[in-house]
Formats: C-alpha cells, structure tokens, sequence
C-alpha cells in the first residue's frame, strides 16, 4: 500500500493538498472525535472484562446480519460494478477529475506503478495460497470440484467487485475535492445529495464517525492477519515450537508502534524506500515461485482462470444464504459477505489513494485503471501462488490438510528450494506491507475527525493508532485459537452500516455528475442541434 508520505498523497504548493485551504492548525472536530473515540474505547474495555460476552453477542450480531441482510452486500456489491462500468461508458466518462483542460499530475507509467503498488498487501499474501488450496479441496456449496471453481471463486472475491467497491469512494473523493473545491470527507460528497446544511451537520458527522468505524475495523483485520502468519512463520522457522496468543498480540504491539512512529516522522524517503522495496521484495518472491514450482501449470492456470471467472461470474454474484442450506449461509459469512465488509471498511483510506494519486485523469480513465490493473495483478499472483500449492496438492503434499490458512504458504514455500530464506521473505514482507499501508489508514482516521486537513496532528495519528492495534490485539486475544473468525465477525458488523453510505454514495455522484458543466453544455449544444434539425426540417 502507498503511505501517506508518498509525493501522490501530498499537494506540492499547498499544506493541505487540493481543495479548500487551511490556514493554521486545524481543530479536531469535536463531536466526531468523542463519539468514536468513546464507542471503541468501550468495545475495547467490553473485550478485556468480558471477552465471552462480547464473543457471544457479536457472533449473534453476524447470524442476524447474514440472514437478514446478507442479500444487501451481495446486491450492493454487483450494483458498485455495474454503476462504475456503467459511469465509464456513459457521457459522464469525458468528465475529468479537476478543472477542464487540467492535465493528469502524473504520467500514465507513473500512475499504473502507484495503481500496482495499491493493488498489494497483507490480504495478497495471507490468502494468495490458502483460498485457492480451500476452494480445490473443499468447493464452495452447490458448485462443481475442480481447479477452474476454485480459480474463478478467487478471483470472484478479488478483481472487479472490490476495485469497484474502491472506484466508486476514490471517484466520489476526487471529482467533490479537484472539480468541486470541497473539503476531502466522506461526508463532503453528500452535498448534492443532502445539501451543505445537513452534510455539515449531524448527518454528515454520523457519515464521518462511520467511515472511522469501517476503516478501524478494518485495519484491525488486516492487523490480525499479519499477526497470524507471522506467528505462523516463527514456528515454521523453528524459532518457537508454537506461537500462542502471547507473542500474536506482542507482534500486534511491534507492528503498531512501527506503523505509528512512520505515520507521524514525516521522513518521506525512507518511507518510499520501504515500500519500494517491499513491491520488488514482492515480485522477487513471485518470480522465484514461477520458476521453481509447477511453472507450466501456472501459464494454463491464467486462460483457464480467467475463462472460468467470465463464465460464472453472473451465479456468484447472486449468491445468498438463500441458494442452499445453513452450510451455504456460514460459507457465505466466511468468505463473500466477509470479503464485501473488507474491503467497503478499506474504502476510505484506499479511495482516499486512488483519489489523490489521479488528479486530471477523466472519470473513463480512472475507472479503467483502477479495475483493470489491480484485476490483472491479483490474476497473475494467485495463478501462481495458488496454482503452486494446488499442483503440490495433486502431487500428495497434502497442504490442505497440515495447517491454518496462514501456514499454508510457508508449507507451499517448504516444498521449494531455500525454503528458510523465502520463508523469511515472507515475514519481512507482510511486516513492511502493513506497516506501509496502516500508517496511511490511522492518518485517515485523522483526517476524517480533524475536519479534512490532510495533515491531522500527530496527537491524534497517534491516538487512532493506538485504538487500532489495541482492537486488534483484543480480537486475538478473545478469539483464542479461532482468531481468524473473530477478525471476520467484528470486520461484517463495523462494515455493514458504511455499506448503506456507499449506496447513497452512488446517488449523491450521479446528481452531482448530471449538473456537471461539462453535461449541462453538452445538452445545451444537443437541443440547439435538435431545434436546429427542426427549423430545418419546417423550412
């Protein structure tokens, strides 16, 4: 993930990036802050006192949110697909993201590499073995065995859908900031919608405290999940015979006092250095895999993949709890429905990045882009990573049967040469991935309750950090030896209300993009054609 220091997050003449203009420190917005900052302090508290209850009431919070609104994801998701494709091919697609005339502020081969880097992180390398592998062993309920299901139930949960889900907040965020002069919060984009009055008022702070909410949770997630494939590595390693909740949460601590301490020392170099090397550490670590694992299997897995997700895209999209039994609702829960909550909670800090880094670029190209790269991207890495451990599978490594989903790449790796130093590799890997990513998240969090500016305090960077990792240590902590589940329930439960947001989002777009002066000229110029034709025709 790109930082919040990298030269596409910062405005180069202004402290506060495009739009409006801070002078002076921004104050922190008062209410935004207390409320989330008190509700998440007492479901922190709630977790350390009673941590059964919590566990007790929030998986029943997630019963009642699959069954009765698990359809609400699943259209919401296929609608954000449709109405970005849609929002491309139509005359809106010629709008550019800025002034008219403004030139896109990097260049094409500079904008894919940030899309790419966008594109990479903890989920990449956490399920770029483990969901394949799980698919092929065990298929999802109602569907047919076979390499090209679990392929194409891949890449069902990451390609269109969630960059759609991204395209939708990154182009709300950038059209209301460079075209229309607003402040960069969520709540801002509802103006067409609301009106200034009530987007600046109590609705628009409960839009904001949401957006919190839904980024918390979800970095919370991501936090976890480096945690558990880290402690996984440390076994594999034989460091320690095994990796209780203990040194999980103390690896928590160790990634969030780094995560924090590189959000607020503004040292911009070593920041990008970081995660430049991280994006070549990754590929370095692709390449070795191609080439020692199944590599012709891997080249037929791509056409097959690819062909296999056009063809069942249409019934995986309209996949609910309703198609099958209890089986398929907790199928459901634990990847789709999980899936669509994680990344609409990541939506705020990577629209927020895909906002900044396209300033100039016309609504068409930004929608292309950022679909189409970041598709291509996880296309190529589960062909190969996933393509591996399945080959290994059919020849009897059995790695679906030896460990968690968060081992199973280093027993993918274990099969391959050098398998301390790639293991190795792993680790560094996801460590600096969320290290390069969450900083930019709790700065989000910032700038969601300090009124916009693009530069919180670092009192308050600090503080959201903070309650991040504290969050995500809790879910370890409480979730004892079924931690993974834990992640999921509190990541659907904070995302399912940002949910209904981002469908207000879409209305709010359209209204705004249909008086656009770009549109308002061109039906001008259309009925002058048309009285034109018609005076024409009279005479």
């Amino acid at each position: 993930m790109a930082t919040h220091d990298d030269p596409a997050l910062l405005d180069s003449t202004t402290g506060d990036g495009p739009g409006p203009k801070h002078h002076g420190p921004v104050p922190v917005d008062r209410i935004v802050f207390a409320v989330t900052a008190a509700i998440a302090a007492a479901i922190l508290v709630w977790g350390l006192v009673w941590p059964d209850n919590l566990k007790s009431i929030s998986d029943s919070i997630l019963t009642w949110l699959v069954v009765n609104l698990g359809w609400l994801f699943v259209v919401a998701a296929s609608g954000f697909v449709l109405f970005a494709i849609w929002l491309a091919v139509s005359r809106f697609g010629k709008i550019p993201l800025g002034k008219d005339g403004e030139k896109p502020e990097f260049n094409t081969v500079s904008w894919i590499a940030m899309m790419f880097s966008a594109g990479m992180g903890i989920g990449l390398m956490f399920y770029g073995v483990s969901e394949p592998l799980t698919h092929f062993v065990t298929p999802p309920p109602g569907t047919e065995p076979g390499i090209g299901t679990a392929m194409a139930t891949t890449m069902f949960h990451w390609s269109l859908h969630p960059w759609s889900i991204y395209a939708v907040v990154g182009l709300s965020i950038a059209y209301g900031t460079y075209r229309m002069d607003r402040k960069q919060l969520i709540s801002s984009a509802f103006i067409p919608l609301l009106g200034r009055k009530r987007a600046e008022g109590p609705i628009g702070k409960v839009i904001d405290i949401l957006a919190i909410f839904a980024t918390m949770f979800g970095t919370a997630a991501s936090l976890g999940l480096g945690a558990l494939q880290i402690g996984s590595g440390v076994e594999v390693l034989g460091w320690m015979d095994t990796a209780g909740t203990l040194l999980l949460v103390a690896v928590v601590a160790v990634l969030t006092l780094a995560f924090v301490a590189s959000a607020v020392s503004g040292v911009a170099k070593g920041i990008q250095w970081l995660s430049n090397t991280n994006m070549v550490l990754a590929l370095i670590l692709a390449i070795f895999v191609f080439v020692c694992g199944p590599t012709v299997l891997i080249l037929n897995l791509i056409p097959t993949a690819l062909g296999d997700y056009a063809s069942q895209i249409t019934g995986m999209s309209a996949r609910t709890a309703a198609a099958g039994d209890a089986e398929t609702a907790k199928w459901l829960s634990s990847w789709t429905i999980f899936y669509w909550a994680w990344w609409i909670s990541w939506t705020p800090f990577v629209g927020m990045f895909l906002a900044r880094i396209s300033r100039g670029r016309t609504i068409r190209q930004f929608v292309i882009g950022v679909i189409l790269v970041p598709s291509v991207v996880s296309l190529l890495w589960f062909s190969i990573f996933g393509g591996s451990a399945i080959g290994q599978q059919r020849d009897g490594a059995d790695l679906a049967g030896k460990g968690s989903p968060e081992s199973q790449l280093f027993g993918m790796l274990s099969e391959l040469p050098i398998a301390g130093i790639s293991s190795f590799l792993v680790m560094v890997l996801v460590a600096i991935f969320f290290v390069s990513g969450a900083d930019a998240a709790s700065m989000v969090m910032g700038t969601l309750s300090q009124r916009g500016t693009l530069h919180p305090s670092r009192w308050t960077v600090v503080f959201w950090g903070v309650l991040t990792g504290g969050i995500a240590a809790l879910l370890l902590w409480s979730g004892g030896s079924d931690a993974l589940s834990g992640l999921q329930t509190m990541t659907i439960i904070a995302a399912a209300p940002f949910a209904i947001v981002m469908i207000g989002l879409c209305v709010s777009l359209y209204r705004d993009l249909s008086s656009d002066p770009l549109i308002i000229e061109g039906l001008r110029r259309r009925r002058e054609i048309e009285e034109a034709d018609v005076g024409a025709t009279r005479k």
